[in-house]
């Protein structure tokens, strides 16, 4: 199985800045907005006054990172921003009109900023500003971003970072600090049929030489999951292949011509960024609040976009004690098994093996008291509650022991009855004091009726009245 249809590869490259969107480039290159009035989607950043148009405007004075998933148009945003920097630098002295440089971090280096940031001492002291645009932020390592913090600080560049990545994980705390984090949302649907309706009319576009159909525009709508480039690729492969084959109405996208363009719509994953943790989160949410069907579009989604099985399957042997515990003692060796299958087996047959240990523990019983217990006793252990061990349970197997008091006294359980004696097991402090807290979900509930018992008998007390 293809990790991800070339046609939509998540990483694709952008194309170089100065390219226009000639007859040759591709239709979303061609279809590009010049200008913030054919910008679709993002009004919440875009509207009077708002920060990013007041920014393109040349109006803001604030570095930005432009955080959202492909598609949504951080590139086309920066690129407006060029477009006016440049008019404005033609329209008369360099003073007072912003200097723009874009740099990518797939292929820029330290060095490569350092110049940038030399180039834009020299222009600041002539009266010029820079604006860096550095796409694919996230990219860069953590000295590459701490280069950038002075002269971000100092504002002797304005800087304007794009990621797909939320960047509260991939850019630096002190890079973030100094700039507006605005989020670009997924286009909506109504807004790709905007995009697709116009791709198609428009000169620069396909030119109204084809007619997309209702069900071929719905199906590229679905396609696009938000994604504006996915929309406009997918579109153009279509109408490329019209004609092929001797297929009978040569200036018709419909549905068929979609399909035949795309067999596989590209899942919207990155394994290495947000939606990482997103879909991980969604997915062990899901089996925690018992949904199976939710649980296994999650685990689709992430097998479809080439998640590592063997993470997959660690999250399950931890959800299986932390989420279910004792409340179905089955979980646990099911998860295991799971793992076992997927180190022994691999994809794509191991995901037989995680599909059903993912619907045994979305429709187990709950209990959180496993996990509950061990962080209780842990938050003693670091408060100092961790007293001497009672002498009567060290270890009495070494010469001089018993001098110490080690081991002396010591009831073995299985010299009698029940195999249970009434001994003090804690340090002397924590006498007494419960973790473990079963529920009445499950096995438990059979824990829950036996745990007070026990509990009494180790302790050597009587049991109430009417307990039993």
């Amino acid at each position: 199985m293809d990790r991800v249809d070339g046609l939509f590869d998540l990483l694709e490259p952008e194309p170089p800045a100065e390219t226009d969107g000639g007859a040759g480039a591709p239709l979303a290159v061609r279809m590009r907005p010049r200008t913030l009035d054919e910008v679709v989607g993002q009004a919440h950043l875009l509207a009077p006054g708002a920060p990013l148009r007041r920014l393109v405007e040349g109006g803001a004075a604030a570095s930005v990172v432009l955080h959202g998933p492909p598609g949504t148009g951080k590139t086309t945003l920066a690129r407006l921003l060029a477009v006016r920097s440049e008019r404005g630098a033609g329209e008369g002295a360099a003073a007072g009109h912003r200097h723009f440089v874009a740099l990518s971090a797939l292929s820029s280096g330290v060095k490569d900023l350092r110049a940038v940031i030399d180039d834009a001492r020299r222009r600041r002291d002539r009266g010029q500003q820079t604006v860096l645009f550095i796409d694919e932020v996230h990219r860069f390592s953590r000295t590459q971003q701490d280069a950038l913090l002075s002269a971000v600080e100092d504002r002797l560049v304005l800087l304007v970072a794009a990621t797909t990545e939320n960047p509260s994980f991939s850019v630096v705390s002190p890079l973030l600090s100094r700039s507006l984090v605005l989020a670009l949302e997924p286009l909506t649907d109504d807004d790709i049929r905007t995009l697709l309706r116009r791709a198609v009319a428009e000169e620069r576009g396909l030119g109204g030489v084809i007619t997309l159909e209702p069900d071929a525009e719905d199906a590229l709508v679905r396609l696009a999951a938000g994604d504006a480039r996915r929309a406009l690729t997918a579109l153009e492969v279509a109408a490329d292949g019209l004609g092929a084959d001797g297929v009978d109405g040569a200036d018709v996208v419909d549905r068929d011509a979609v399909e035949r363009a795309v067999t596989e719509a590209a899942v919207r994953y990155d394994r290495a960024g947000d939606q990482h943790y997103d879909v991980i989160s969604a997915f062990i949410k899901s089996i925690r609040g018992s949904d199976p069907d939710a649980a296994l579009h999650y685990l689709a989604r992430m097998i479809v976009a080439g998640e590592d099985p063997r993470f997959i399957a660690r999250r399950l042997m931890v959800h299986a004690s932390e989420d279910i515990g004792l409340a179905d003692p089955t979980a646990l060796p099911a998860a295991v098994a799971a793992a076992q299958v997927v180190q022994l087996v691999g994809l794509p047959e191991a995901r037989i093996a995680l599909a059903q240990v993912t619907v045994h523990l979305a429709t187990a019983p709950k209990s959180n008291a496993v996990i509950t217990a061990i962080d209780a006793a842990m938050a003693d252990v670091t408060a100092g509650a961790a007293g001497p061990v009672p002498p009567h349970l060290r270890d009495g197997h070494y010469a001089g022991a018993k001098k110490l008091g080690n081991a002396v006294g010591y009831r073995y359980p299985h010299d009698v009855e029940g195999a249970v004696v009434a001994q003090q097991y804690p340090p002397d402090g924590l006498v007494g004091r419960d973790y473990y807290a079963p529920t009445a979900h499950g096995a438990e509930r059979v824990l829950a009726e036996r745990l007070p018992k026990l509990r009494r008998a180790v302790r050597g007390e009587r049991p109430a009245p009417g307990s039993g």
